[in-house]
């Protein structure tokens, strides 16, 4: 049987563990208090610790705060998505950089090789997404970690958007993501979760 976390088996208080996953849920609507560019410093500051292979780090912010960004970004969105993502505090687009292995040679110093293991492109691009995707579940957590809330959303034409935002041909969007103080209608009651037996195998 699944038996409930007691403080004598994780290292973070109750009230840590319940901003980060128990009591967080995915935010609908925010309060109009902006997200200020030192809580979005901060949070990256303790984000870009989490482990990628290679140190890799593919993971690329955009951050949406003019009306006019929004405007670029609308037409792409699902219309369930539009209303909420024009009213929201701060928009982030989540991209993966294909060339993350330009710098490798600085982030990897003891393999300087790295850098040409990764040179064909498809190859590289897999191992862009499959990190920057892990980097933005590090985020989520991240922006819980400050206070505030997610709304991360699929619901868009990842395509559309990486011609809109990024021309450079070296990212692929990933993710959008709504950030800020959650609004008073901002949650969904919480959805049911897997027990450990669904998931956990042991050999």
């Amino acid at each position: 049987m699944t038996a409930l976390a007691t403080p004598g088996l994780l290292a973070l208080d109750r009230a840590a563990q319940d901003l980060l996953f128990r009591a967080a849920r995915t935010a609908n609507t925010f309060t109009d208090e902006p997200v200020t560019d030192a809580q979005v410093a901060a949070i990256h500051d303790l984000i870009r610790h989490g482990p990628t292979a290679y140190n890799g780090q593919p993971l690329r912010v955009l951050l949406l705060r003019s009306s006019a960004a929004r405007a670029r970004l609308l037409p792409h969105l699902s219309s369930s998505n539009r209303a909420k993502t024009a009213a929201a505090p701060l928009v982030a687009v989540l991209a993966a950089d294909v060339d993350f292995h330009e710098r490798l040679p600085e982030l990897y110093p003891h393999r300087p090789q790295a850098r040409d293991w990764l040179g064909d492109r498809a190859a590289r691009a897999e191992q862009a997404r499959l990190n920057a995707t892990l980097q933005i579940g590090y985020l989520l957590v991240g922006v819980r970690a400050a206070g505030l809330a997610a709304g991360p959303m699929a619901g868009f034409d990842a395509a559309g958007v990486t011609r809109e935002f990024f021309p450079d041909g070296r990212h692929e969007t990933l993710l959008v993501m709504n950030v800020g103080h959650p609004g008073p209608d901002a949650w969904r009651a919480r959805l049911p979760r897997l027990s450990t037996e669904d998931v956990v195998r042991t050999l």
